[in-house]
């Protein structure tokens, strides 16, 4: 029998321990026992880039919240031009700690493309203090679902205010995408109501897997 190991572990800021795991050579991420991520399941991720990248302008800023393990950041890279400016934001210094330490043959590495920048801070900060500087995509995985949420702070992201902050730190034509667990219908309305058009994208956790599990909803400024 494969021995599961736990390499790390920390405090969120709701008190909720997380910690980092290893079994047969793969990384798994719970929070208060749950399931946030883990390296066997990562398409959904992949696809959320390309769907935020799909039209990216030339000398593209794209804001990523959520640093994860990394799957997201990777597909972001592959697909923005050398000179694209690429923030990510992650709330706890630990989950970046852990990707130098412990995730260097998945990820780690990335976090010294030069085209990165590494804000150990909420992407809601980001998103409000940007000013003039807006980006033409941003992406938001900092919580499974908008509800129920694993961090009860993620909330100002997913309200009607946090919309509408998200709206204002694009560029006119650019896109946000948010990762979700679960299909989310008041979610949805919700976008709806600030932006034009709205689309709801099934993922699957695996090219391999049957069934869609994960939700990326797609909104577009105009």
């Amino acid at each position: 029998m494969k021995v599961t190991t736990t390499l790390a572990s920390c405090r969120t800021p709701d008190g909720a321990l997380m910690v980092l795991q290893e079994h047969d050579g793969q990384h798994y991420l719970k929070i208060g026992g749950v399931p946030l991520m883990s390296t066997t399941a990562s398409y959904s991720e992949q696809q959320m880039a390309e769907l935020a990248c799909s039209a990216l302008p030339a000398k593209p800023r794209v804001l990523i919240g959520g640093l994860g393990f990394g799957f997201t950041l990777r597909r972001v890279l592959e697909l923005s031009p050398p000179d694209a400016v690429v923030d990510v934001a992650e709330l706890l210094p630990e989950v970046i700690a852990w990707n130098r330490e412990f995730l260097q043959s998945v990820n780690g590495g990335l976090l010294d493309d030069p085209r990165v920048r590494i804000h150990v801070r909420d992407v809601g900060e980001l998103i409000d203090r940007c000013g003039q500087d807006r980006y033409h995509a941003i992406l938001l995985d900092v919580d499974n679902s908008p509800d129920p949420l694993v961090q009860q702070g993620n909330a100002r992201l997913y309200n009607r205010g946090g919309i509408t902050r998200t709206k204002s730190a694009l560029h006119p034509q650019g896109r946000v995408v948010f990762w979700s667990a679960n299909r989310d219908k008041h979610f949805a309305d919700s976008l709806g109501r600030v932006f034009k058009r709205v689309e709801c994208v099934g993922a699957k956790a695996y090219p391999q897997a049957k069934k869609i599990t994960h939700t990326l909803f797609v909104a577009d400024r105009d």
